[in-house]
């Protein structure tokens, strides 16, 4: 008598530009019937909707946070390349300093050597090397001068800009202080959702719960999952669905997704 062989399944990857097709022929491929695994999705994006509820609630305040935050954090990244420009200056003065120093005694020693000339040739080149030092001198003095009105410059700038972060963070202190009342008064509703559609999800096998995301990310509204509008269209772009798809909606035993949208559309008494 033969042996009957055991086919094991191989689990194939989950390709998000996978078609609805291959969800369809592994929709009934688990331990939920087609009917437990419609209501689990039909339930979970109930929760869904009621989180989005909840976060809607917050407006456009976790946005302006964020561009708060951002304009703070660039306006510190600026006193922080001014600040180092302000070091780069600070900097050159002292090497300016030194070599006016130098330049002060090379000034002394060409004076003394003017004093002791033995003629005019010598006295020609000393004056020279005498003038080029001056002018050295005089160079020196100047960077010295135009590097500490830059600096000048770039505190007052530095001032002004503490002065805008101040605003802002203020500006930001009660946005948070606003957006933070929001989420602590919802907080444990949110959270009650929250476990709920965790439950659910924990119910559907990977490629279901993918491609559940991937059509709730692709829509507008945020729905994945729809019922029958007025008995005959798709509740989530209102065409018009054909009978035979409405006897397999009202049947329940069916993955039905819209042709024309792409959502999965349920019997909600199902």
């Amino acid at each position: 008598m033969a042996t009957k062989k055991t086919v094991k399944k191989v689990d194939t990857p989950i390709d998000e530009r996978e078609t609805f097709v291959s969800l369809q022929k592994s929709f009934a491929d688990s331990d939920l019937s087609v009917a437990e695994k419609l209501k689990v999705l039909y339930e979970l994006q109930a929760a869904d909707n009621e989180i989005g509820k909840l976060v809607q609630l917050r407006g456009e305040l976790p946005a302006e946070v964020a561009v708060i935050e951002g304009e703070i954090a660039a306006l510190n990244a600026k006193i922080a390349k001014i600040t180092e420009a302000v070091k780069g200056e600070e900097a050159s003065i002292e090497i300016n300093k030194e070599q006016i120093t130098v330049h002060e005694a090379d000034i002394e020693k060409y004076k003394a050597q003017l004093a002791n000339i033995s003629n005019s040739r010598e006295y020609d080149s000393i004056s020279k090397e005498l003038e080029n030092e001056n002018l050295l001198l005089r160079i020196a003095d100047k960077s010295i001068n135009e590097a500490k009105e830059r600096i000048a410059d770039d505190k007052k700038q530095i001032e002004e800009i503490e002065e805008r972060i101040s605003v802002r963070e203020d500006d930001l202190a009660a946005k948070r202080e606003e957006l933070d009342a929001i989420v602590n008064s919802t907080a444990d509703e949110e959270k009650t959702y929250t476990d709920r559609r965790n439950a659910l999800a924990a119910k559907l096998d990977a490629r279901t719960m993918s491609a559940y995301e991937r059509i709730k990310a692709s829509t507008h509204n945020h729905l994945a999952v729809v019922p029958v509008y007025r008995e005959e269209a798709c509740g989530g772009c209102f065409n018009t669905i054909t009978p035979q798809r409405l006897v397999d909606i009202a049947s329940g035993s069916k993955l039905v997704i819209c042709e024309h949208c792409g959502r999965i559309i349920v019997n909600p008494e199902i």
